[in-house]
């Protein structure tokens, strides 16, 4: 993987760049659709190439490893043929969710213990495991193994879970080092920072991250219920320490908001859920503001979802017709609402991208933000 800088905007931290990999280039800054168990829920692959225009999609080890399962990914010949998307993938290593299921799981030096939400049974997650398991999936960029520690979190703990997360770190390196691709292309590995909302935590985390020299690094464990003003601290904290040359992924995140403050400090790649889940609430992003379709107010509005947008959805449907599925939990409503959301969102970072090449990136977002807080 190859990462060239473009531009800077000379009033922030913000930049543009290309990633090169070997299902295409990447133009950053970018979000990334959330494609847990092989799918973005709601959206085909046709409509995520040429209406949202999504140049990368996540995976999720921990989801992929349970079900469809490693033997049929690896006779498919990886993600990339078994789902038909043929640019670049990036899988979270699972960590996030082994972290959710604090009620049936078990965290030790080895790794991770725990049950399947699936069937209950049992499995765990090692970081070499971790690692094998992604080099069957395919991905183009993958996650090292680490622990995503909960908001608020104790000092003690923070400190000892990032400890163990830097050695699984290493573990991690020494195995992908030691392994090939399985399907002809080439795969990195991303190491990730954590450390809580600690200054002195993040800062000996996101050196030990920098010292790896990794094509790529990311910023997890925020996005968990801290306030966004921390958030912001401990990206700014991190971004001055992880090196400029490379790729800087904030997991997670979050709202447009979160997206253009993140970018202004540095960021170059976002993913979240909030698109696709809070179109199936019938919250929908526009470029005017934030709608609650299932609203009175829009039952005999028959104007475009958001015709400065542009795409099929914003065009193509009223208001008062999505408002009418979701009312009704047809599975259309959730279909029109996440492809509206998602075209929003690659909306948003590239035009991010053009303001910042433009050099006019700050006046943008600032203007933009106050469209953002909208409720319409």
């Amino acid at each position: 993987m190859q990462f060239s800088i473009q531009a800077f905007d000379p009033q922030s931290k913000a930049r543009t760049g290309v990633i090169t990999t070997d299902h295409g280039l990447i133009e950053t800054p970018i979000f990334m659709p959330v494609g847990t168990a092989g799918t973005v829920k709601a959206v085909h692959q046709r409509e995520l190439v040429e209406d949202v225009r999504a140049e990368i999609i996540l995976g999720n080890t921990y989801h992929l490893y349970l079900r469809p399962g490693l033997d049929i990914l690896e006779k498919a010949g990886g993600l990339h043929r078994f789902n038909g998307w043929q640019r670049p993938i990036l899988t979270d290593s699972g960590g996030y969710q082994v972290y959710s299921l604090s009620g049936t799981r078990k965290i030790k030096e080895e790794g991770v213990t725990f049950k399947s939400h699936i069937d209950g049974s049992k499995h765990i997650f090692s970081p070499e495991g971790v690692m094998d398991i992604q080099r069957t999936i395919g991905a183009d960029i993958i996650m090292a193994f680490d622990e995503c520690t909960p908001y608020p979190c104790d000092y003690g703990y923070a400190r000892k879970s990032m400890e163990m997360t830097h050695r699984w770190l290493t573990r991690c390196i020494d195995r992908f080092d030691a392994t090939e691709p399985k399907y002809g292309y080439r795969q990195t590995l991303f190491p990730i920072v954590q450390g809580s909302t600690y200054r002195d935590l993040r800062r000996q985390s996101a050196e030990f991250v920098a010292e790896q020299q990794r094509d790529g690094n990311a910023i997890g464990g925020l996005a968990v219920g801290e306030p966004a003003e921390e958030m912001y601290g401990m990206i700014e904290h991190v971004n001055a320490i992880l090196p400029s040359d490379k790729p800087r992924y904030l997991m997670g995140v979050g709202t447009p908001e979160n997206i253009l403050e993140a970018i202004a400090l540095g960021v170059d790649m976002f993913d979240c859920v909030m698109p696709t889940r809070n179109a199936r609430h019938g919250i929908l992003f526009t470029t005017e503001g934030v709608i609650n379709i299932k609203n009175e107010k829009w039952k005999d509005d028959f104007s475009p979802l958001d015709k400065a947008l542009g795409g099929y959805a914003g065009t193509f449907y009223s208001k008062a017709y999505l408002r009418h599925l979701i009312k009704s939990e047809e599975i259309l409503g959730a279909q029109i609402a996440s492809l509206q959301n998602l075209t929003f969102y690659l909306w948003l970072v590239k035009q991010a991208r053009y303001q910042i090449n433009t050099g006019n990136f700050t006046n943008w977002k600032d203007n933009m933000t106050k469209k953002l807080m909208q409720r319409l």
